[in-house]
């Protein structure tokens, strides 16, 4: 099963980390469909905020895994594009697990 963490801030519910761990098992390697649909994601979502917002993401990638903590930006527009973003990957991902929850948890944790 491929379990997604989403580290929410309690007090404005941003995104401050994020971490993808596991494989679906849906279908061999190669041939899984849920496994490429979450990594797509993730991974896309990792290239996006570089590419759109110019932020490079402190991230860790390795077979199964994906994490990162993300960096605070000074300019709030920089933050904001960073911000709808991840809420992009966080709905992209929770599709994913509507139609495939049997391969897919997500889990939200809130810090201070």
């Amino acid at each position: 099963m491929i379990t997604v963490t989403i580290v929410r801030n309690a007090a404005d519910r941003r995104i401050v980390s994020f971490e993808v761990s596991g494989h679906a098992d849906y279908k061999k390697r190669g041939k899984d469909i849920v496994c490429a649909g979450v990594s797509a994601v993730t991974v896309g979502t990792v290239n996006a905020i570089e590419a759109v917002a110019g932020v490079t993401l402190p991230a860790s990638m390795r077979d199964g895994f994906v994490s990162s903590a993300i960096p605070t930006q000074d300019d709030s527009t920089v933050d904001e594009r960073v911000q709808l973003l991840l809420e992009g990957m966080a709905v992209m991902i929770d599709s994913i697990r509507q139609s495939y929850g049997k391969y897919v948890a997500i889990q939200e944790q809130f810090v201070q």
